[in-house]
């Protein structure tokens, strides 16, 4: 948004991982200066009116949120931009971004195998019309990328959605000026103000917090507040979630950041049991279903069913398959379906574990190494420097505080 607005921005508490600099890094190929000097980000340059065809492909490195959103910015454009990534991103099917943005006007060629569209995405935009457009399946990602491109297109858009996914999109362009508003069923957007560029300190992520508030849930006697949270009620499912399971959790609103509720999160232990999360909930705690799972089976008692969770197959890893195969090695029960699980509670007794290559496998893994009696070997836990490059030392620094 900073880039898109242009100026010059400062930016606190942006996260420190690859994914966030896959962006900036596909930012600065477009013509954006941007650079980091310890924790504060400063984003210059004259808007997208001056974004420029890259010389290269974007490198948008593992992260699908960087693809998918920037084909849509590239689709506004007046020129071409091929978008690539590692071997896990380019095995992630991008025919639901394709489809809108082609039908808006752009041209977007992708690898086609079987019925897929994969990676890398050769996008050439500009010359954009209005879109109405109903998501067979709810995702962020793509209503994202078609407000971005009608934004950049000045064309009106509509995105209708099963259930509600995540909304900071819509969030942020509102506060900074334009006029979107919610309608029956999505969300609407009426481009012509002038997109003022954001600033300030970004609000912590909840989903990166919910590892920790997980093992603060299932360890006796723990008391943890997160501070300066992201509350927006799209993305805080899971919290909603540890309640249900017995875990105590208050949510104090302390104020808000371009459009989104700050504040501060306490969990606290409780007598964890079962519970059933379907498809209604499934958008607003989609990234936290693998730490979910491992309280399912290592903390609560009862049985835990997990439906509605199809889109886990298209993540990093296949989370479905990649937390069935852990869970069991831990020796857990737990059934695979195809849009979920059925893990019934019980004890983790340890062993050895893959990440699959995917970050919230790892961290939820090493959550789970909390809760067993034995040792968890956790391979591939480099995968974590995605998202939390430091989720080792923090998780410890938590540990040593209980002692």
């Amino acid at each position: 948004m900073a880039a898109l607005a242009g100026g010059r921005v400062d930016l606190v508490g942006l996260n420190p991982g690859r994914d966030v600099a896959a962006t900036a890094r596909s930012l600065r190929a477009l013509g954006v200066t941007v650079s980091r000097r310890a924790e504060r980000w400063t984003v210059s340059g004259d808007g997208v009116a001056a974004f420029r065809e890259p010389r290269g492909r974007l490198d948008c490195g593992n992260s699908g949120t960087t693809m998918r959103l920037l084909a849509g910015v590239v689709a506004g454009c007046p020129f071409a931009a091929t978008l690539s990534g590692d071997r896990s991103l380019s095995a992630r099917p991008m025919g639901r971004i394709a489809d809108p943005l082609k039908r808006m006007g752009a041209e977007i060629e992708g690898r086609a195998v079987a019925d897929k569209v994969l990676p890398p995405l050769r996008v050439r935009g500009g010359g954009l019309r209005a879109i109405r457009w109903a998501q067979p399946v709810a995702s962020a990602q793509v209503k994202s990328a078609i407000l971005l491109a009608a934004w950049i297109a000045r064309v009106p858009a509509r995105v209708l959605e099963p259930h509600r996914s995540r909304d900071h999109t819509e969030r942020m362009l509102k506060a900074l000026g334009e006029d979107v508003r919610r309608v029956p069923g999505g969300v609407e957007l009426r481009p012509g103000g002038t997109l003022r560029p954001p600033s300030g300190r970004v609000p912590g992520d909840p989903s990166q917090g919910a590892f920790f508030a997980a093992a603060a849930a299932a360890l006796r006697g723990s008391d943890l507040t997160l501070e300066g949270v992201c509350l927006n009620p799209t993305r805080v499912g899971f919290f909603r979630a540890l309640a249900r399971m017995g875990a105590r959790v208050d949510r104090v609103v302390t104020g808000s950041w371009c459009g989104e509720p700050v504040g501060t999160l306490r969990i606290r232990s409780g007598r964890m049991r079962g519970v059933r999360v379907g498809a209604t909930t499934i958008p607003s705690l989609l990234d936290e279903l693998p730490v979910l799972a491992v309280l399912a089976a290592g903390a609560c008692r009862g049985e835990t069913r997990v439906t509605g969770a199809g889109e886990l197959r298209v993540k990093e890893s296949d989370r479905l398959a990649s937390m069935a195969d852990a869970l069991r090695r831990l020796g857990a029960d737990v059934v695979e379906r195809p849009d979920g699980w059925v893990i019934q509670g019980g004890e983790l007794s340890g062993g050895a574990v893959d990440a699959c290559g995917d970050h919230r496998v790892a961290m939820a893994l090493r959550i789970a190494g909390l809760l067993s009696r034995g040792r968890v070997r956790l391979n591939g836990a480099d995968a974590m420097r995605v998202s939390h490059p430091d989720f080792d030392r923090d998780l410890e620094r938590l540990r040593k505080s209980a002692r």
